[in-house]
């Protein structure tokens, strides 16, 4: 079976899969698609997604777009370890939570949005910034008082999907400086999870092209 994972080293989504793919030791094969030089935008690749955006995901002869949609089909197909809990009321949290990071701060803050303040509404890269970190920072403290700190993933005692979401989007919050000491639980899961060999193989310092 070839799995062959369209990626961009410094994609939250992207890391999110690689991530997925790690946990369930789905060997890939990477193909890097650097969004900087509009690499996702060539016929070929629209040709297999047409919104034009990174990851896609091949296997079992699919072409899967949007990161949950991977990591779900991922799931159902490799069950072992699962990244949901089979509980309906876990499992609305944990979706809870991972998607308060997956539709709420992160699309506000991808390359695209922020490529059109500054190209579209000729914002100042300072604005930009500010307007970064004030979309994490809204969104980790409902994080963090969602967070169980009794717990040392978000998903409980193993990771799961909320924690998969989390580790990319604290990568980011270290870039843009955000002040992480407001959200103790969010930094002590997010080190557990440094420490396990999945995530840090998945790491966009892992991954990123010589």
């Amino acid at each position: 079976m070839i799995v062959r994972l369209y990626d961009y080293w410094r994609s939250s989504a992207c890391y999110r899969v690689r991530i997925a793919l790690n946990l369930k030791a789905v060997a890939y094969e990477a193909a890097p698609t650097s969004l900087i030089d509009g690499e996702q935008k060539t016929e070929s690749f629209r040709a297999k997604n047409p919104q034009a955006l990174v990851p896609l995901l091949e296997i079992d002869g699919l072409h899967l777009t949007q990161s949950l949609a991977i990591i779900d089909y991922l799931d159902a197909r490799f069950p072992h370890p699962p990244l949901l809990p089979a509980d309906p009321a876990a499992r609305a949290r944990q979706l809870a939570m991972a998607l308060l990071i997956a539709a709420d701060i992160h699309p506000i803050n991808n390359l695209r949005v922020l490529g059109y303040l500054k190209r579209e509404l000729g914002q100042p890269q300072p604005a930009i910034d500010a307007w970064y970190r004030h979309w994490i920072a809204e969104g980790f403290a409902a994080l963090e008082a969602l967070a169980d700190p009794l717990h040392p993933y978000l998903g409980g005692d193993a990771p799961g999907l909320a924690d998969i979401c989390l580790v990319p989007q604290m990568a980011n919050a270290r870039r843009f400086s955000v002040p992480l000491d407001r959200y103790p639980t969010l930094v002590g899961i997010d080190g557990n999870c440094a420490a396990l060999e999945p995530f840090r193989r998945a790491a966009p310092e892992a991954v990123k092209p010589d």
